[in-house]
């Protein structure tokens, strides 16, 4: 805020109040670039997001890949902001490792698909880059919902 804004607290009430609903199943998609395999790479989850005001917390559905995904987003009209972090499967490829970085998503008008962009760090001390979409599946966050989504994607 401004030094000469006014606080408005009815405004700022208003404001959190005016968020679209969010929270459900969605499909996590991202690109990669593999230095060590030479090649490029999608990564998919589903994933629960929650939505508590402009807070958005995304965490992969077990059974939906090897590796496990979280996300801390802040909503901003239609900009989410925030965190990622993939812990690879101890027996895959990156045998363990920890991946985290920074995100950056648009939501689209319809509300059911955000895109954009992450950036992290790579093996060989290097930053990189890629597109990242979440793609809405479902409303409901029901135990059986997500019951329905503990398998990779697209092999259900």
């Amino acid at each position: 805020m401004a030094p000469h804004d006014e606080f408005q607290p009815d405004t700022a009430v208003t404001q959190v109040s005016q968020y679209a609903n969010y929270s459900g199943v969605w499909l996590s998609r991202y690109e990669y670039v593999s230095t060590g395999r030479g090649s490029s790479f999608t990564g998919e989850h589903y994933v629960v997001l929650l939505q508590h005001d402009e807070r958005l917390t995304v965490r992969s559905i077990p059974g939906s890949s090897e590796s496990s995904l979280t996300m801390d987003l802040t909503l901003d009209g239609t900009v989410c902001t925030g965190t990622w972090t993939e812990q690879t499967s101890k027996d895959g490829y990156y045998r363990g490792a920890r991946y985290h970085g920074a995100i950056q998503l648009l939501i689209e008008p319809t509300g059911r698909r955000m895109a954009g962009k992450w950036v992290g760090f790579g093996k060989d001390f290097d930053v990189d880059t890629g597109p990242w979409e979440l793609v809405f599946q479902d409303a409901s966050t029901t135990k059986s919902t997500l019951d329905r989504y503990q398998h990779r994607p697209g092999s259900g």
